[in-house]
């Protein structure tokens, strides 16, 4: 806990460019499906039973596509911008399911900087195992502002 300490803001919309790229890899495991749908409730059987999902088009439990877009606005709040910017909208398409255990590459990209507006767009896609694009779209960020005295 950091009592006492101010923590570093992340950039401003005037420091962000065009064409700045983020590259993450997230490998989605039990552990992290539990805690989701402990968190929200969500007892679609789908997302957690083997017998179930085999009975279906998917064949194999699939990861609630909250979850997926939960890393990609992380990644915003994390890296790009950072901490303390805002997302103000997504647009997601979900192209394929994603299966337990898969590995998906996250690739961002700063596609639009509205310095007026303290306002970014970043392209999105994430990239299974098999080089398949899973889902793409765009996330709208705004950029912490400093407060000014």
């Amino acid at each position: 806990m950091l009592l006492g300490k101010k923590r570093k803001l992340g950039r401003t919309v005037e420091e962000i460019k065009i064409g700045e790229k983020l590259k993450l890899t997230e490998k989605i495991e039990d552990k992290d499906l539990l805690l989701y749908l402990g968190l929200t409730n969500d007892s679609n059987p789908l997302y957690i039973q083997h017998d179930f999902a085999s009975q279906t088009v998917f064949e194999k439990p699939v990861v609630p596509t909250i979850m997926l877009t939960g890393i990609l606005t992380s990644a915003v709040s994390k890296h790009i911008p950072g901490p303390g910017s805002y997302i103000s909208g997504q647009q997601l398409k979900f192209l394929k399911p994603v299966h337990h255990y898969a590995t998906i590459d996250f690739l961002l990209e700063v596609i639009e900087v509205d310095i007026r507006h303290n306002e970014i767009t970043v392209k999105v896609e994430g990239i299974d195992e098999n080089g398949e694009i899973a889902l793409q779209g765009q996330i709208t960020a705004n950029p912490p502002r400093i407060l000014e005295n």
